[in-house]
């Protein structure tokens, strides 16, 4: 009998202590900071119970860091977009990841399947921002973009328990 309490190994332990796992994970995901006491509240274990299993799932790699959750406009960039990149010449090697690292506005990279190579999520202070931006992209990496420009969002970052 499995004796980690950790969903990533489902075998024979109880469903009782995966859901707890469950359960600190999604308080985690949802605030990285709250106490061991606040988490042992919520799941009804001991704090010290908590402080093992938070332990555990960050040594099998369940939890992966802990980071701030920075607000965009106030940090004067309020216009995102999403930038699908193709390759202008499909000979080339497909290293737009690497070759686009540098660019700090570049929030995400995703590798996608369909017509694009890679869809980028971007912020930036203003459109003309954002066509500096796209020019820097195209001379960088070799490749057209076609960009969606974000109106509203109504939620992102959603833990995915």
């Amino acid at each position: 009998m499995s004796s980690s309490n950790s969903p990533a190994e489902p075998g024979g332990e109880a469903p009782a202590a995966r859901d707890v796992d469950r359960a600190l994970l999604a308080a985690l995901a949802r605030d990285g900071r709250a106490s061991y006491t606040d988490l042992a509240e919520r799941v009804g274990l001991s704090v010290s119970a908590v402080h093992q299993r938070v332990r555990r799932l960050e040594q099998r790699g369940l939890i992966t860091g802990y980071r701030a959750m920075l607000q965009p406009k106030a940090l004067g960039l309020p216009l995102t977009a999403f930038v699908s990149i193709t390759p202008i010449d499909v000979a080339q090697p497909d290293d737009a990841p690497a070759r686009l690292a540098h660019l700090s506005a570049i929030e995400e990279c995703h590798s996608v399947a369909g017509v694009e190579s890679y869809i980028l999520k971007v912020r930036v202070a203003s459109p003309d921002g954002l066509e500096a931006l796209l020019q820097e992209i195209r001379a960088a990496a070799n490749v057209t973009t076609r960009t969606t420009v974000v109106l509203s969002t109504f939620y992102e970052d959603r833990p995915p328990i």
